[in-house]
This record gives structure tokens, C-alpha cells and sequence, in this order.
């Protein structure tokens, strides 16, 4: 992959947006090394949730996909904040996928699912990371996912 990440999003359709101020007593990043931690990001674009709700109740699969994706979108844009230039991103290192869902609800993976192939698509092979992903009981502001990020940076 020759072209930018930048070129990359715009191929997408995607345009970063501002990254998120943290809403509480945190950082939205902190970096260590020529590592950089990310906060959780929720699925926000122009400002808003995308979706909200519990994964098994209020929202499908293909929604919770979309809402992952957008967490990982908002990942990017921390770390362009962070670094200034995402070329200096050098692998996604591991994603935590956290998915507000009913008991019952298994499908986590598949939701999670919506973050990796953005990261993937975007990056190329720097963005194949190390995942988990974990159901909630809930998460702030009724967000259906949130998503945290560790990436090796220059």
C-alpha cells in the first residue's frame, strides 16, 4: 500500500473528525514509549451516538458493526491529535471491543468485527491487531460499544 492512510480514509468516505475531549477526570490519550494508549471511544459521528442501546434488545448486528466502526474511526483521530500525522502510526498493536448487550446476546466478535476491518482497510497490514472483545451490562451514555486502542507509534 503506496498512498497515505489520509488518502486511504478519503477513499472511504471518511473524514476524521475532531477528537473527542474526554468527558470525565482522563486523558483521551497517554503515550509511553513508542506506545500510545488510547480512552475508550464511543460510536460518535457529528457529535452523536450513532446508535444506543443493548446489542440483543435494542440493536442488530449490522448496527453494532457500524457503531464499532465509528469507534474505530474515533481512534484514528485521537492518534492523529496524539502524533500529528497518522503515517506515524506503525501497527495497531490490540483492540478492546467492549459491547453493551443482553445475557443472552454471544455475538460480540461479530460486532467487534466492524472496528478490525475498518482498521484493516485503513492501515493495510499495520492495522491486523490483537483483540478482545467483552460484553457489558452497559456503557456510558447508553453507547452500544465503546473501543480502546494500543498502538505501537514512531
Amino acid at each position: 500500500m503506496g498512498e497515505t492512510i489520509e488518502k486511504r480514509l478519503s477513499e472511504l468516505g471518511i473524514t476524521l473528525p475532531a477528537a473527542a475531549a474526554p468527558a470525565a477526570n482522563y486523558v483521551p490519550f497517554a503515550r509511553s514509549g513508542n506506545l500510545l494508549l488510547t480512552a475508550g471511544q464511543l460510536p460518535l459521528k457529528d457529535g452523536k451516538l450513532v446508535a444506543t442501546g443493548l446489542l440483543g434488545r435494542d440493536v442488530d448486528v449490522a448496527t453494532g458493526k457500524e457503531a464499532a466502526k465509528y469507534c474505530a474511526v474515533n481512534i484514528l483521530a485521537q492518534a492523529k491529535a496524539a502524533l500529528g500525522d497518522l503515517e506515524k502510526i506503525r501497527r495497531i498493536v490490540k483492540i478492546t471491543v467492549f459491547v453493551a448487550s443482553t445475557p443472552d446476546f454471544v455475538e460480540q466478535h461479530l460486532v467487534a468485527n466492524g472496528a478490525s476491518d475498518l482498521l484493516a482497510a485503513v492501515l493495510g497490514d499495520k492495522g491486523k491487531h490483537a483483540r478482545s472483545a467483552v460484553g457489558s451490562a452497559s456503557l456510558p451514555l447508553n453507547a452500544p460499544v465503546e473501543i480502546e486502542a494500543i498502538l505501537e507509534v514512531e
